[in-house]
């Protein structure tokens, strides 16, 4: 069982165009604010702008889970393919990304 989605991330090719844009769009400046990385949180979610990756053009949905570990598991054995295996990015987040039968990339996360 997933608490929902909780972070959605957007690669992004212009990083401050893309802050300036969200800082816009939400009505509030970012939570963190880093070369690689910025975060915003809006209500009971996250938003977070990365650095564009060629492999991942469109948003990520992270969904929130209280085993990363164990689900990812489960979505394997259920024909997901592990796109990146689950890893600390800080804070006691851990995150891992799977893709679905289409090939949609998915992501998890878990707060410690």
């Amino acid at each position: 069982m997933t608490q929902g989605i909780k972070t959605v991330l957007h690669s992004v090719s212009d990083l401050d165009a893309a802050k300036k844009f969200y800082t816009t769009l939400l009505g509030t400046e970012p939570s963190t604010d880093t070369a690689y990385y910025v975060g915003f949180e809006a209500g009971a979610q996250h938003i977070g702008l990365l650095p564009a990756k060629a492999e991942i053009a469109a948003p990520v949905t992270y969904w929130e889970v209280a085993d990363l570990a164990a689900k990812v598991a489960e979505l394997s054995a259920a024909g997901a393919v592990v796109k990146e295996e689950p890893h600390d990015v800080g804070g006691g987040r851990l995150v891992a990304t799977v893709a679905d039968a289409d090939g949609t990339i998915l992501g998890l996360l878990q707060d410690r």
